[in-house]
């Protein structure tokens, strides 16, 4: 192998490169991102960069010299709209390859028929997170469609600027999907031990406004006043530009547990657009969190590497979220048993744990940092539910 291809300036993209070089690669690695930044950290988007606590340059991923040491042909400003045996890019260009890893991570979904009125925002980029910045500095109404975690996020950030904010959110119980109905419950009224006006179980019905959103209308015939809305109701793999190309997707690019695309044995797949068959869980997965994207990129690159009988990929997917003075955290799956095996709910400092089938499946924790990287650790050793609440 000569000459690896990455589309996606992205967290995976980059670990990928660099198990790559780590990996003794010595050939040319050519690196497509849409966006013109070197890669950067997603997290503080929703946080301390959204907040102002931090500036542009604390979000890059690695300093100029570990970036120059990898020596790669950087593509930045980039698409990928077509692939067959090379890549082709927006601006005609067509790149050869003997190993492909597609890193190109996932885009915010939207409300359709959102009319194109200023104050109306996503985020999932740099450039995203800076204009909403300097609406915030506008003093406006806020309000937050979706009580996900990176809405949850977003809305405990503007209150920590000392902004009027509400949360809307289509479903009961936000997070439900994520951390079922209890734990769900229990993370969602962090906002409004806050004191956030919070509107769950009703969706938005769409947006008014002159040239700027002054409104949410909502589904029940209500309206909530608005300056700034931030949309954050999921994200969808960038897997559009795959048509034709002859690798199977489905909600991603579908994987084996090596991370090697089930229908075109040259192309490898991690980060947010991958779905992989994790042989821990018996399960296919796809894993929208950093955590996951460092460690996939690399297996990924192992994968190229060591070829089909390289090990499995098979991590404890983790995921933390900071939202008001709680640090939540969870490592696993949900299950359909849940107990609370330290702390108090009421005081916010506690750990859960959930089971199936006989066995720990996952962990969640607020303000419980040791106790989740302990049953993160079970939950690899695939300990059993009973052992598990044994302690």
């Amino acid at each position: 192998m000569e000459h690896v291809a990455i589309v996606g300036a992205s967290l995976a993209g980059l670990s990928a490169a660099e198990g790559l070089r780590d990996g003794g690669f010595d050939g040319v690695i050519t690196l497509v991102g849409d966006e013109p930044h070197q890669p950067y950290d997603r997290p503080p988007l929703s946080k301390e960069l959204l907040a102002g606590t931090w500036e542009v340059e604390r979000v890059a991923l690695r300093p100029g010299e570990h970036i120059d040491k990898l020596e790669v042909d950087w593509r930045l400003g980039r698409r990928a709209v077509s692939l067959d045996k090379g890549l082709h890019l927006d601006d005609g260009s067509t790149i050869a390859f003997d190993g492909l890893v597609i890193a190109t991570g996932a885009a915010p979904r939207t409300i359709p028929g959102t009319p194109p009125l200023e104050g109306i925002h996503t985020l999932r980029t740099l450039d995203d997170c800076l204009a909403l910045r300097a609406d915030l500095e506008r003093t406006p109404k806020v309000a937050v469609v979706g009580a996900g975690f990176i809405g949850a996020e977003v809305a405990a950030t503007c209150y920590g600027r000392g902004l009027d904010v509400t949360v809307i959110e289509a479903m009961p119980v936000p997070l439900e999907r994520a951390l079922g109905v209890d734990m769900g419950g229990v993370c969602a009224s962090l906002h409004s031990d806050h004191g956030v006006t919070v509107r769950y179980g009703v969706g938005v019905a769409g947006f008014e406004g002159g040239d700027r959103v002054e409104r949410v209308t909502l589904a029940d015939g209500s309206a909530v006043t608005a300056d700034v809305v931030v949309v954050g109701i999921g994200v969808a793999p960038v897997t559009d530009w795959l048509a034709g190309s002859g690798v199977e997707v489905l909600d991603g690019v579908v994987c084996d547990a090596t991370c090697a695309s089930v229908s075109r044995p040259d192309v490898v797949a991690a980060g947010d657009v991958a779905r992989w068959h994790n042989p821990l869980f018996g399960e296919d997965m796809r894993v929208e969190h950093w955590d996951n994207a460092i460690a996939q990129g690399r297996a990924a690159a192992r994968r190229l590497l060591e070829g089909p009988g390289v090990e499995p990929f098979a991590p404890v997917p983790y995921f933390w979220s900071d939202q008001y003075d709680a640090k939540i955290q969870f490592a696993g799956r949900l299950g359909d048993e849940l107990q609370v095996i330290d702390g108090s709910v009421e005081e916010r400092r506690f750990a859960a744990v959930y089971g199936k089938a006989g066995r720990l499946v996952g962990v969640l924790g607020m303000n419980r940092p040791r106790v989740v990287m302990q049953y993160r650790r079970k939950i690899a050793e695939r300990v059993t539910w009973e052992d598990a609440l044994a302690g």
